[in-house]
């Protein structure tokens, strides 16, 4: 017994380093997924175009409905609205509304709000200190909402929802006076050294900055969940509807007496009971899809039926508050690529059609003469020499010139 020898075991042999770890799972994916999550959520503002747009869309809609509005005023949000400001506050006490309007029955003060509403407009479409102004005009559009709840055409609930939630945006970032003094400050400051922040201090800008980007993000995501929302329920609603699985719903709201800004338009378009119809199963279908288009591109050939469609509701039932608030908010779907995109396309179509010709760089003739010196650097004194003495190898310029001659 005890001179038996075990047999030694062979040894295992070792996997490399890279080969021990298990493949990941289904926690590594999530862990992933979480991490791409936050750095999108603070990495970067998205859609900074997306939220100009809508910045400019809304303060201009607004600003044109009020001026729209302007003779009818008194009788809509006024001390002598049938809608008297009594009746307001009672209905405050019971949806906890308020609203700036209904603070004084003087009519000298409704008319000062009426005239601050209309420069809040404005200021907010052009984006002068816009992190103020959105917050005016969010307070205008929800004292006007609350003051005449039962007097729109109800397009401005969805624009009182974007008012609200563009005051977490950062829209002032493209295509406002903001950023135009930025620009501005930025280029004559120049190569200026930074001034040295401490540590602190430079630990709280930092957490702005991140602060202002999770805002920002959240207030986008938040504004398309509520658009696709919205296109989601109003399709399914249709779905229920046997009026629109019989195509017939067109057919019915085009002869409402109250929706016939037109009645004769109206009525030539009813008499195309096909095309109706066609047009009653395509809005169902588009409203249902279009919160699974939105991740390809299939979404433009969407967004761009869901414009035609809602011309054609501005048009034919008289509702271009509620349609130009859609329109708007259809725009938060197009990324910043799109609209930088926009004027290189404009530019192109322009120089098709002949509406819009670059000017062409004035070649030097043989009366002109070139600078003089390096290319690119003007020298302190241009003295007028003949052509012919002029070499042609002396500057770019000079040699296009001979060229040209």
């Amino acid at each position: 017994m005890g001179s038996e020898q075990i047999a030694p075991t062979a040894p295992t042999a070792r996997r490399p380093r890279s080969q021990q770890t298990a493949p990941p799972g289904a926690a590594q994916w999530l862990a992933d997924r979480i991490s791409a999550a936050g750095e999108l959520l603070t990495g970067r503002p998205v859609s900074l175009y997306a939220a100009s747009v809508l910045r400019v869309g809304y303060g201009l809609l607004y600003l044109v409905f009020l001026l729209r509005e302007f003779p009818h005023r008194d009788e809509i949000w006024g001390p002598g609205s049938p809608w008297t400001p009594s009746l307001a506050r009672q209905l405050f006490d019971q949806t906890g509304w308020n609203s700036i309007l209904t603070l004084s029955d003087s009519r000298a003060y409704f008319e000062l709000c009426y005239v601050m509403a209309l420069v809040t407009s404005a200021l907010f479409a052009l984006g002068w200190r816009t992190r103020v102004m959105s917050i005016l005009f969010a307070v205008v559009v929800t004292s006007f909402h609350a003051r005449a709840i039962f007097m729109t055409d109800g397009g401005d609930n969805l624009l009182l929802l974007m008012a609200v939630y563009l005051v977490l945006t950062a829209c002032g970032r493209r295509w406002s006076l903001d950023a135009r003094r930025d620009r501005l400050k930025t280029a004559r400051a120049g190569n200026a050294p930074q001034p040295v922040r401490s540590c602190s201090a430079q630990q709280l800008r930092d957490a702005r900055i991140t602060l202002t980007t999770v805002l920002h993000n959240c207030g986008m995501f938040v504004m398309a969940a509520q658009v696709s929302f919205l296109y989601g329920s109003t399709g399914l609603y249709k779905v229920q509807g046997a009026s629109w699985g019989s195509g017939t719903a067109l057919h019915y709201v085009l002869n409402l007496e109250l929706f016939q800004p037109w009645p004769a338009l109206s009525h030539l378009v009813d008499e195309h009971t096909i095309l109706i119809a066609i047009a009653g199963y395509m809005t169902v279908l588009l409203q249902v899809a279009f919160p699974f288009v939105l991740f390809g591109r299939l979404k433009y050939p969407v967004l761009a039926l869901l414009l035609g469609m809602h011309i054609g509701i501005a048009v034919l039932l008289g509702l271009p508050l509620f349609s130009g608030a859609m329109i708007v908010a259809d725009a938060v779907f197009l990324p910043d690529r799109f609209y930088t995109f926009l004027p290189h396309l404009f530019r192109r179509a322009a120089q098709r059609t002949g509406v819009w010709r670059s000017t062409p760089r004035r070649a030097a003739g043989p009366g002109t003469v070139p600078w003089q010196g390096r290319p690119g650097v003007l020298s302190s004194t241009h003295r007028a020499t003949p052509a012919v003495a002029v070499r042609k190898d002396t500057t770019p310029a000079a040699g296009l010139a001979s060229d040209q001659s």
